[in-house]
């Protein structure tokens, strides 16, 4: 029996309780595969009330999480206290949010979970707490560290109707921009490739390569770095037997046509990837993190503090994290 996955509770004070309640409730007509909260048993109590719902808890150890999926939502207490109430986010947030993501990747790669799912935090709260990272991708890497060595994350948006992966993440344009190289854009490509063969079980994925500038550069005549940076790593790419096409007009890649001729979109920057696949899968979208030993996925949207505790929290995207986590860990197993 594969071993469950680890759901963290995120933001407290957003909905991450509510859309993790929702999801286990419809785990039976949502096919979702057995998993347990990584937080806090009180906090998820007070939501459940707060959302008039009579919800069977187990507080129970990883290993008892499959057992009690089908009965009670599995808790795994991790005795750190929030009383951050719905869509107040206070200092209290922070601890418990930040506890939960490790617990949750220690879990993984001690075996006691098949992968990690992470809810949505608050990154502003984070950082006034002192969190120094950009966001959970990069918080990840560090997590994911060995020997000194921090692997470097890539992060996919992935939907049945699109994946993306930005080269450039959480930055402003400008420094986007000036960050962006040949190298950079090779190394989160051959990554990108090698788990979507390992983990998503395509024999030869097809990479679509997006310029930077409109029209890809129009040959130079709107900028140069489409021909000096990504063209020189799509040859790279394709020297090494990556199929790799570009650098393509960014403004013709998302139509249906066009994305029946590739598995992934290879983006410059963070809104040319995530505006496409937030107007075409926003509900289903799901945040993945390769290039980690374990498993990362994550909802593609954030806390909605204005919706926290109402019940209006719709779990779509979540139910799809947990069933993409399962389907990598048993390609991966």
């Amino acid at each position: 029996m594969q071993q469950p996955l680890a759901l963290t509770v995120g933001e407290p004070a957003g909905i991450g309780p509510d859309i993790a309640i929702a999801a286990w409730l419809r785990r039976a007509e949502a096919q979702i595969p057995p998993f347990y909260l990584v937080g806090d048993a009180d906090l998820i109590r007070r939501r459940a009330k707060t959302l008039n719902l009579d919800l069977a808890i187990a507080e129970v150890s990883p290993r008892e999480a499959t057992a009690a999926f089908a009965r009670a939502l599995p808790v795994v207490d991790i005795g750190v206290t929030s009383p951050a109430e719905p869509g107040r986010p206070d200092a209290s947030s922070a601890p418990l949010a930040i506890a939960a993501i490790r617990r949750g990747v220690a879990d993984v790669r001690s075996g006691l979970a098949a992968a990690v799912v992470t809810n949505p935090i608050a990154k502003s709260v984070l950082y006034d707490a002192g969190f120094k990272h950009p966001g959970h991708t990069e918080f990840l890497a560090e997590l994911a560290a060995q020997g000194g060595r921090t692997p470097l994350p890539v992060m996919m948006l992935w939907s049945p109707t699109l994946a993306v992966v930005p080269v450039t993440i959480h930055l402003p344009l400008r420094d986007a921009i000036a960050l962006l190289t040949t190298d950079l854009i090779v190394a989160t490509s051959r990554i990108l490739a090698a788990d979507l063969i390992g983990r998503f079980g395509i024999a030869r994925p097809r990479l679509a390569v997006a310029g930077l500038n409109p029209h890809a550069g129009e040959g130079g005549a709107l900028g140069h770095e489409d021909r000096a940076i990504v063209a020189p790593a799509v040859a790279i790419l394709r020297a090494e037997g990556i199929d790799a096409r570009g650098p393509l007009p960014a403004d013709t890649m998302f139509h249906a046509a066009a994305r029946k001729t590739y598995d992934c979109a290879v983006c410059m920057y963070h809104d040319q990837a995530l505006i496409p696949i937030k107007t075409l899968a926003f509900d289903d979208g799901v945040n993945v993190t390769l290039g980690l030993p374990f498993i990362r996925t994550s909802p593609d949207h954030g806390t909605a503090f204005d919706i926290a505790g109402s019940g209006r929290a719709n779990p779509s995207s979540l139910i799809a994290a947990l069933r993409l986590a399962a389907r990598m860990a048993a390609a991966r197993g």
